[in-house]
């Protein structure tokens, strides 16, 4: 799950601290979700982006390690950009690490700029996603800001932190030296950042509240194992790591398994022409050497096409979504006697970027 969208706001499981039987309990905002309550670098300068430390026209917020802009708005929000220089590596001495810069947003609703507020942080999902950027408010951001003020933090190498793209990826040249500065862009200097954010806009660094979704629940569970003294709860949505004993990747598969083999039995109840479609594509793609290549890279295969059932059947119109695409798989034969192969329509459709 990508994105969370405004039915966050349902009861969920809570969970208390340390990890007891979950509880179903419908209740306001900080109830409703899942809740946990917690009391050797390299020197590739080419890839890190020093944060800008002009002086930021506004209220004095700003240090040498962070940089405020101006409040500015969109519909019946307020925002406010925040630029941060964080290590690099967390585990040797700031002054000797390379820097990179973490972005992150503040957002509270209109004329709220100045009420003394708790801090929500959001963790996006992903891993490799930027935070959401408002236009207006509406879906969670508009229920989230009358109660809290909210930080969209931009997770490092995503957005405007130190953004690892191909083009700057390829500026490292050797394969070891881009394994050695990609390990320090995972869940836990994750929390090493948020941290560092926490600690100089929080006031007096007091804790805060972390809303982590998909991927960023998995950080959310990781800020609870390193740094749970700046928590005041954890808010978790759409994505919990195994935490119980014997708890494996293979048991988490085996559980799902029953649910994935009903929504394939609903999907095709629903859309019987395409059981057809389906079986054609995959003796289609099974006779073309394994399968076809795609236009953004990689080859489509049987296997591949299952892929689509991570968004086609596990989203609210997922189901019609997969079958308008499946309507379009076949080029149209106007010329007798010609092959008949799949559509770029299909090859491109956003549903196969996974």
């Amino acid at each position: 799950m990508r994105a969370l969208h405004s039915s966050f706001i349902k009861p969920l499981i809570r969970l208390h601290s340390p990890f007891s039987t979950p509880i179903i309990s419908p209740s306001p905002l900080r109830k409703q979700f899942l809740y946990l309550h917690s009391s050797a670098t390299t020197s590739l300068q080419k890839l890190t982006a020093m944060a800008d430390n002009k002086t930021a026209a506004v209220d004095g917020n700003s240090t040498s390690d962070h940089v405020s802009d101006a409040w500015y708005s969109v519909p019946e929000l307020r925002l406010r950009d925040h630029r941060f220089t964080v290590p690099l590596d967390y585990s040797i001495d700031r002054c000797s690490s390379t820097k990179i810069t973490v972005f992150a947003r503040e957002v509270v609703a209109v004329g709220k700029e100045e009420q003394s507020l708790p801090y929500l942080l959001y963790l996006q999902g992903g891993p490799g996603f930027e935070c959401p950027r408002p236009t207006e408010a509406g879906g969670w951001i508009s229920r989230a800001c009358e109660e809290y003020r909210i930080v969209l933090m931009d997770q490092r190498g995503t957005g405007l932190s130190t953004p690892l793209t191909p083009s700057s990826m390829s500026q490292v040249k050797s394969a070891e030296d881009l394994a050695n500065y990609l390990r320090h862009f995972r869940a836990d200097n994750i929390v090493h950042d948020a941290e560092f954010i926490r600690k100089r806009l929080v006031p007096d660094a007091g804790p805060w509240t972390i809303l982590g979704q998909s991927f960023g629940g998995f950080c959310a569970v990781t800020y609870l194992s390193f740094a749970p003294q700046g928590l005041k709860q954890a808010l978790i949505t759409g994505g919990l790591p195994p935490i119980g004993e014997g708890c494996t990747a293979d048991s988490v598969y085996k559980a799902g398994f029953e649910q994935l083999v009903c929504q394939n039995e609903k999907y095709y109840k629903r859309f019987p022409q395409d059981i057809e479609i389906v079986r054609d594509v995959v003796n289609y793609l099974a006779e073309s050497g394994g399968g076809v290549p795609l236009p953004s890279g990689g080859i489509l295969t049987p296997r591949g096409l299952q892929l689509l059932g991570l968004s086609g059947l596990g989203s609210s119109t997922g189901f019609e979504r997969l079958h308008y695409l499946f309507e379009r798989v076949w080029d149209p034969l106007i010329v007798q006697g010609a092959k008949r192969r799949i559509s770029d329509y299909f090859l491109n459709a956003e549903m196969l970027r996974i």
